[in-house]
């Protein structure tokens, strides 16, 4: 069943109405920001599928594989600033209008703009961990040294794609030098939740904790297509709590929404700032 199309009054009236409104976000939020997203408009996944995490910790081919396509593909994400739409998230959650937002994303936006009560559910690509000691770089930091053990990369240009990647031909990675943990040589890998793998079980019962307080969930740029975001839906539907979406095509929760703009999230957010911002009659 197709959701009901609504119109920006109709969605501020719907945020006013709510104290503890939720907000889940997704890639769709970030594309306006140059962050290339997963899927198209009908939620088809676009490319190769992406490496699965018990591949990266197995394979050295798959790690450098990884490696070799971030280093390329880092600038797009290191140059990424939060746009219009995580900007108004971030207002309406300090005007009261929005409670807690648990993003899908990893790319740090949000926390750049300013938004304090936030769950990374899938982690934050700008922090990297050594799966033998613990330790934990900066993303960034890493960068120079890429490009130092891999010169023949450094200045290569290709398409970027989703979360940092970037498409390298596989001739590119026979002789890619991974970065290894400086403090113990163990295999680094970011703090993310790769495919395959689970969402960490704390981070899972805080984002379920905030899910089961909230009295409205609001979807800003998802397709829902990964259990992980649509179990929100889910159970906000079973506890009878109204849901609304911001999302420029279809999603998986279509059927359980009351109110949807398909409109971008870039432009929709900040006029619902300043339609909630006029005192109310």
């Amino acid at each position: 069943m197709d959701a009901p199309l609504s119109t920006e009054a109709e969605l501020a009236r719907w945020l006013a109405r709510h104290s503890r409104v939720l907000v889940l976000t997704g890639a769709g939020l970030s594309t306006a920001s140059g962050i290339p997203g997963y899927r198209d408009k009908d939620g088809v996944r676009r490319g190769r599928t992406p490496i699965q995490g018990p591949e990266f910790r197995r394979d050295e081919a798959i790690r450098r594989r990884h490696w070799a396509r971030s280093m390329v593909g880092w600038p797009t994400m290191a140059s990424a600033v939060p746009n219009a739409g995580h900007r108004a998230i971030a207002e309406l959650e300090a005007g009261g209008h929005l409670h807690c937002v648990i993003t899908q994303n990893v790319d740090g936006l949000h926390q750049r703009a300013g938004s304090k009560r936030l769950i990374e559910l899938h982690g934050n690509l700008h922090h990297v961990s050594c799966l033998a000691c613990q330790a934990r770089y900066s993303r960034a930091g890493l960068q120079p040294q890429l490009k130092r053990d891999n010169p023949e990369l450094a200045n290569m240009l290709a398409q970027p794609l989703p979360d940092g990647d970037a498409a390298i031909e596989p001739d590119a990675l026979v002789d890619f030098h991974a970065p290894a943990c400086a403090a113990c040589g163990g295999v680094l890998m970011p703090d993310v939740v790769f495919f395959g793998d689970n969402v960490p079980p704390a981070r899972t019962a805080h984002a379920l904790a905030e899910m089961e307080a909230a009295d409205a969930l609001l979807v800003v740029g998802s397709s829902l297509m990964v259990f992980s975001g649509y179990r929100f839906c889910r159970m906000a539907a079973a506890a009878g709590k109204p849901i609304a979406a911001i999302n420029a095509g279809r999603t998986r929760a279509d059927g359980l929404l009351s109110l949807k703009l398909e409109s971008p999230a870039q432009e929709v957010l900040p006029r619902l700032v300043d339609l909630l911002s006029v005192p109310a009659a």
